[in-house]
């Protein structure tokens, strides 16, 4: 197998002298060229495994630079390097396409494991492994993904870690929001720091600025001892705000300000307590539409919304479903001291056609089943059909799941029967279903409706369903 190649297009100085000798250490094959123009057609020429070019060109602008190789190879590993490192230009080149971007002075350490990464990822892309081999060279601080979108997001988490204080993590329900911002805390300046968590669907809302800020004594009924909130917990560190779309008015105005300027009011106190806390916000919901229907701020949004982290749901991740699948395999049979070792062909095509509405959750849970009902070492097609999701109802019957059946199910159940529910009864009758299915507690059901408990609860009161509810099941959650 040939030596992997890297061209450096940078000029003669400290930088690259480092950069040579590091490179020559991990194992590649170096060329080396002083400027934009001559760097090009060196690419040209012979196109190199990775490219490691510099922002600060003496005769054409890096990012001119990277968008021209791009454009003629889409697939290229390239590294970016610059003595005048901003926010910009780091999303800038992200956007274009770069796996890697540094600031000098450059750490050698850091320099040497970013090379022998790139060197392991070239000799990587010349070995072709089974899918269960592969699946353990692609975890990056819990998620797995070598599918094109899931490369740029872990690119734009080693790049923004270290620079962020706040952040919007975007996505459906059960793509793994928490994980990324996990990543965010764990790859920047506070990773020895705490990482407090909050889920804003499941606090009452009359409690949300006590949790947030805390109180003193006395400032409401109940409030026997002042309480510190997670803000001054999480001082020094990072909060998480999990579906931050749920808070109400009023914490949203005074969460902007504790953000803006640094400090907590508690609850029933007039003196401000100064806090240094990264914030980082998940939501599965459009914040934008929320800002235009008035239910969210739109300055809140835009102060959160400084570094976008968009986590792509399952379907268009697809190249993934496999390494996750024997990912969550292996964890399930050591957990059940059971000697599984793969999976089937059957049962891996049964996996890459699935709807997964629930995303990497939902994957995960099919998988942990399908282990329990495995009898030999491998899961089988008939293990993974048994523990697929039932077909979904729907307002003609049942709906079969899959990514090339559903849409022609609805549209025939549709033109056979022109006599229309109206939506209302649809809804209800739906949440009934979830109800039951869940013996009638409201928390399993918001789960399976895939909504927050607090949405469901606005569900029941605008379809006058409470009093039926609490007739069915007294008590339940």
């Amino acid at each position: 197998m040939s030596t992997p190649t890297l061209l450096i297009i940078q000029p003669a100085g400290p930088t690259r002298d480092l950069v040579c000798a590091t490179a020559e250490g991990v194992g590649f094959a170096v060329h080396v060229c002083g400027t934009g123009i001559e760097g090009l057609a060196a690419f040209r020429q012979r196109p190199p495994d990775v490219l490691l070019a510099s922002l600060d060109l003496l005769d054409m602008d890096g990012l001119t630079l990277v968008t021209t190789v791009r454009e003629e190879a889409p697939d290229l590993s390239m590294v970016l390097v610059t003595a005048r490192a901003s926010v910009e230009s780091a999303v800038a080149a992200i956007r274009l396409g770069v796996h890697d971007y540094l600031r000098e002075p450059l750490d050698a350490v850091t320099l040497r494991g970013l090379l022998s990464d790139r060197v392991d990822d070239a000799l990587r892309r010349r070995v072709r492994l089974f899918p269960a081999e592969r699946s353990t060279g692609v975890s990056f601080h819990g998620m797995i993904g070598r599918s094109v979108p899931m490369q740029k997001l872990f690119r734009m988490l080693r790049t923004m870690a270290p620079h962020v204080r706040t952040a919007l993590v975007s996505g459906e329900t059960g793509t793994g929001k928490e994980l990324v911002a996990r990543a965010l805390h764990q790859l920047g300046p506070r990773a020895d720091r705490r990482f407090v968590v909050i889920n804003c669907s499941a606090v009452v809302e009359t409690l949300f600025e006590s949790e947030l800020f805390g109180h003193v004594r006395g400032a409401f009924t109940g409030a026997t001892e002042s309480k510190s909130g997670l803000f001054e917990l999480a001082d020094g560190g990072t909060l998480f705000l999990d579906e931050v779309g749920e808070l109400p008015p009023g914490v949203q105005a005074k969460l902007l300000r504790t953000i803006e300027f640094g400090e907590v009011h508690r609850v029933g106190s007039l003196e401000p307590r100064k806090v240094d806390v990264q914030v980082i916000a998940a939501t599965n919901r459009d914040l934008e539409v929320e800002c235009d229907a008035g239910r969210f701020r739109r300055d809140l949004f835009y102060r959160l919304n400084v570094i976008d982290m968009h986590v792509p749901p399952l379907r268009d991740r697809r190249d993934d479903i496999v390494y996750l699948a024997n990912a969550f395999m292996r964890t399930t049979a050591t957990r059940l001291a059971k000697p599984l070792n793969g999976l089937t062909a059957g049962a891996e095509r049964l996996l890459q056609e699935a709807d997964w509405l629930g995303n990497v959750r939902e994957l995960r849970n099919v998988i942990e089943r399908a282990c329990l009902m495995a009898e030999g070492r491998l899961v089988g097609e008939m293990d993974v059909k048994a523990s697929l999701p039932s077909p979904r109802p729907s307002a003609h019957g049942f709906v079969p799941r899959g990514p090339h059946t559903a849409p022609r199910a609805v549209a025939a159940a549709t033109e056979a029967d022109d006599d229309l529910e109206p939506l209302s009864d649809v809804e209800r009758e739906h949440i009934m279903r979830a109800l039951q299915h869940a013996a009638n507690n409201k928390k399993k059901a918001a789960t399976l409706l895939g909504i927050s408990r607090r949405a469901l609860y606005r569900k029941l009161e605008r379809l006058d369903l409470g009093v039926t509810i609490a007739r069915r099941g007294k008590g339940a959650a």
